[in-house]
């Protein structure tokens, strides 16, 4: 397979610029000056792109987080975990990274500054992915094989609710006020919004074949949740709890059945996002306004989350088949590097 680096995904057409001979002097001057904007650009350019922080990147089959610097672009280190560590958050305190693992059916939660477990909590059989509350108390979980929305009690580190939904529940997203909390669900092509004081669900909402996993835009107006299996993502109105929208993509040389999306992230105003495109191993710059496709960049094999800095300069792509992160320049929509992290990379949250 061609590397990121070597195939770049996107071009764009530069016009010839038009010249004029100039008087001697003026031309001797005007070399000059190019030079010195040349060297200004070749020292800034790096500044331009430069990421900082350090990733944290979990590998299912390792049973530990692979840890990434931006700055260097190179592995520092591996944190051990649960077993089969997949989707993390940071603690609303910004002192811990939670993992959920699905094998040993438990959230594993790592001091940052020390690198170290301080407590791990059971989630119950198969836990999927989970959000946390604002004020760091509950934990909302999906446990695949119970068809249920898990209540954790991280004060006792107690389930204390549990609540049936449709069959391979999955994503799980908090509204913006936090008195919902949106659940995918596979089988039933279906995003439950159960409400948190009752534990009822209260909407039902039929979107693309296959959901997994959701984006909320900064705004909260509306939620993001890509279909796997229908090759797009449906833009759910948080106030109607209706579809607005169908964003279906295309990849050229690549069949519907092998765009699958995953992976969703919102850039902090807003205006773009950015969806893996699994099998057709791409992730897609989308333009939030228009809802089009502005960019398709080429990553790794299976590319399934996604993850920006909080610059917002690089993105980072999970590729679960070839076990590697793909790093992306976000003012170029170019792959700049693709670094080894890990057996079946899963999700990384970026600590800074």
């Amino acid at each position: 397979m061609t590397s990121p680096e070597e195939a770049p995904a996107h071009h764009r057409d530069m016009s010839p610029a038009l010249h004029r001979t100039p008087q001697p002097a003026i031309a001797a001057g005007a070399q000059a000056a190019a030079r010195a904007v040349t060297c200004i650009a070749l020292i800034a350019a790096p500044l331009m792109v430069q990421a900082q922080g350090v990733a944290w990147i979990s590998s299912e089959k390792d049973h530990a987080l692979t840890l990434l610097d931006l700055k260097t672009q190179a592995v520092v280190g591996t944190v051990p975990t649960c077993k089969r560590p997949r989707h993390m958050q940071v603690t609303p305190d910004g002192k811990q990274v939670a993992v959920a693992c699905g094998e040993s059916a438990e959230a594993d939660f790592i001091d940052i500054a020390t690198k170290k477990s301080v407590r791990r909590v059971p989630l119950g059989d198969d836990p999927e992915i989970f959000d946390l509350s604002a004020d760091g108390k509950t934990l909302f979980v999906t446990n695949e094989e119970d068809s249920e929305l898990g209540f954790i009690d991280l004060a006792t580190g107690k389930r204390s609710r549990a609540v049936k939904v449709g069959g391979e529940p999955e994503g799980v997203k908090l509204s913006a006020d936090g008195k919902l909390v949106y659940v995918t669900s596979e089988v039933a092509n279906t995003v439950h919004a159960v409400e948190v004081a009752s534990g009822k669900v209260v909407h039902n909402v039929k979107v693309g074949k296959r959901p997994r996993r959701f984006a909320l835009s900064p705004d909260g107006g509306t939620l993001w949740v890509s279909n796997e299996l229908d090759a797009s993502v449906s833009v759910i109105d948080t106030k109607t709890h209706t579809v607005a929208a169908t964003i279906a993509f295309e990849v050229k040389g690549a069949r519907k059945a092998d765009i699958t999306p995953v992976g969703l992230a919102f850039t902090r105003d807003g205006k773009r996002a950015f969806v893996g495109l699994g099998r057709a191993n791409h992730v897609a710059f989308v333009d939030v306004g228009t809802r089009k496709v502005t960019d398709l960049v080429l990553v790794g094999k299976r590319a399934w989350g996604v993850a920006l800095d909080r610059a917002e300069k690089t993105l980072l792509v999970m590729n679960g088949l070839s076990d590697d992160v793909t790093i992306v320049d976000v003012a170029g929509a170019k792959a700049v590097k693709t670094v080894k992290v890990g057996r079946v990379p899963h999700s990384a949250v970026v600590v800074e």
